[in-house]
């Protein structure tokens, strides 16, 4: 196996349902090296096709980045000849990945049981809103229902506002992290040829592991976390502050030492001697009026020199950048984080590379995805659509 096709070289992953929470994790497989091949219905095609802000020589620009290098075949699923290609796949296969509501697969007779029969070893990933059992099972389930359901939304804004959602969707992407923490796990505990099992992954449960002391706080001291907007409630200084050239910027000094070298470079020694703000819960008690000094400070410079002052200083800071920002920051060209996607179609673009890296060969961005449906049914299904 060389290094350069990835850390998971050799392991097969079919791809079943569509959007975002299971072609994630696809993707995510695909790029440490995956053959992972996705499973489009011939009529009814993955509509992340068409989603995403912005359009390019005619097409969305999302599925290029999520789709890239996977296989795509056409298959029918709810059909019988379908239902047999599907196994024919799954006979030389690693694991499936779906996230379709709960009872579907057993529709199309494809449940676990069924799956098994053709292959013991194989690993079934269920994604889905609430998990294969409960009450909510077999609502349908997006991440925006279930960051609100989990209290992660709650928390998050402004207090007395709206909580907003935060631009992505973050508890699919969530739930696809913990697909493929999942699928290693199962893997791990397979071994080489042992029996395969079901990984139940729920977007609700994905952004509920999320939130941190939340239940511990309530549990036993009855405490309801409140949004915080900006900062850090109770932890300080970690806020956003707004620069002389209208720019923010995260300062986040809230243990002591960090805290001590940020009065240093601030030329403000003094603060690190108050009472008030000697230690890490005096600092939570004095918050409004210790990142009050903080933002008269940051007020008088640039966000440049901001960011220069306290990088020199070993203080956490960060500008918020935008994603044209990001495109020119100096450490993500450094780490070449965006890596380029030749499509014959859109031409060249930029968009993350594969993460982790690993010191023996990390992932690589082998194709951009591809655009013609079933585009590898020849390869896959042959000349007759037999697996």
């Amino acid at each position: 196996m060389s290094a350069a096709a990835g850390p998971l070289a050799g392991l097969r992953v079919i791809e079943l349902g569509s959007i975002i929470a299971g072609p994630f994790a696809g993707r995510m497989l695909a790029d440490l090296g995956a053959e992972v091949i996705k499973v489009e219905s011939p009529s009814r095609p993955d509509p992340m096709r068409e989603w995403g802000q912005g359009r390019h020589r005619g097409r969305k620009l999302w599925w290029p980045v999520i789709s890239r290098n996977k296989k795509l075949v056409a298959i029918d699923l709810a059909g019988p000849a379908g239902r047999e290609q599907l196994l024919g796949l799954l006979r030389d296969a690693d694991a499936v990945v779906e996230n379709f509501r709960p009872g579907t697969l057993e529709k199309w007779r494809l449940g676990y049981d069924e799956l098994r029969r053709v292959n013991p070893s194989l690993i079934l990933v269920r994604v889905s809103g609430y998990g294969q059992s409960g009450p909510y099972a077999s609502r349908p389930g997006f991440a925006a229902a279930a960051e609100a359901l989990s209290g992660l939304r709650y928390v998050n804004g402004h207090p007395g506002e709206v909580p907003p959602r935060t631009g992505i969707s973050l508890g699919d992407s969530l739930a696809s992290l913990f697909a493929v923490q999942g699928l290693l796990a199962a893997l791990y505990r397979r071994g080489a040829d042992g029996p395969g099992e079901v990984v139940d992954v729920s977007i609700l449960e994905s952004c509920l592991a999320l939130t941190e002391s939340m239940a511990p706080e309530f549990d036993l001291l009855g405490a309801v976390r409140q949004p915080s907007g900006a900062r850090l409630e109770g932890n300080a200084p970690s806020n956003v502050f707004r620069s002389r050239d209208d720019r923010l910027v995260v300062i986040a000094a809230n243990h002591d030492a960090l805290f001590r070298r940020l009065c240093e470079a601030m030329g403000r020694e003094e603060l690190a001697r108050d009472p008030r703000f000697a230690t890490h819960d005096g600092r939570g008690r004095h918050q409004e009026v210790l990142e009050a000094e903080i933002q008269a400070w940051a007020a008088g410079l640039t966000a440049a020199e901001i960011d220069a002052a306290l990088a020199d200083s070993g203080v956490v800071c960060a500008p918020v950048s935008t994603i044209a920002d990001v495109f020119a920051d100096p450490h993500v060209q450094a780490r070449g984080m965006l890596v380029s996607h030749h499509d014959p179609e859109l031409g060249e673009f930029r968009a993350p590379g594969a993460f982790p890296r690993f010191s023996g060969g990390s992932g690589t961005v082998r194709w951009s995805g591809r655009w013609p449906l079933g585009a590898d049914d020849a390869e896959l299904l042959g000349a007759n659509g037999d697996a």
